[in-house]
């Protein structure tokens, strides 16, 4: 969603994992499209997550990822980087994503966001929706917006995939009219 009203999902993966598939990406392009009523396009980026790895923790460090997003980025455009590797920043366990407050770059992870991760039967459909709803609260944030107290609200804390599960895929009233407000389409 920059100045020419577009928004890029690079693909951002590492070494040992699959990049998130096109058809993937689509749909969360086509998601955020509708949510935040403009064109998304996807760019075919792929970054090397082997310099944010914490090989004790196994995970990747969002943190580090974001920062190398910003550098890589079109400063005129919000960006959405979408990951495969599990993230963390390190006073949390794992985070589904992280954003630059009032910032142009994001990034999340469909890690968690699949069932399997959690040993149950895949479901393509619920990962979707997750994904859609993660990208947007994370967008969310580079509008300037905090967590919504209204749980239905995409921008609603989710700590855990049962809490981003019962969250509407939309703003609620006042955080949709601080993204309208918002002149840096």
């Amino acid at each position: 969603m920059g100045a020419e009203g577009t928004a890029t999902a690079p693909r951002a993966t590492e070494g040992f994992s699959s990049e998130p598939g096109l058809e993937l990406l689509e749909h969360l392009a086509a998601g955020l499209a509708r949510v935040f009523r403009v064109p998304c396009r996807i760019r075919p980026q792929t970054v090397d997550l082997a310099f944010a790895r914490d090989p004790r923790r196994g995970q990747y460090y969002s943190t580090a990822i974001l920062q190398h997003i910003e550098r890589i980025a079109d400063p005129h455009a919000r960006v959405l980087g979408v990951a495969t590797s599990d993230l963390y920043v390190p006073v949390l366990t794992f985070v589904f994503g992280e954003a630059q407050l009032d910032g142009n770059c994001a990034v999340v992870s469909t890690a968690r966001l699949r069932e399997d991760f959690y040993g149950l039967p895949h479901r393509e459909d619920l990962l979707l929706e997750r994904l859609i709803k993660e990208g947007v609260h994370e967008l969310g944030h580079t509008f300037g917006l905090r967590h919504c107290p209204d749980w239905r609200c995409v921008m609603t804390s989710s700590h855990a995939v049962e809490r981003l599960d019962v969250k509407q895929i939309d703003f609620c009233g006042r955080c949709r009219k601080a993204v309208a407000a918002d002149a840096y389409w």
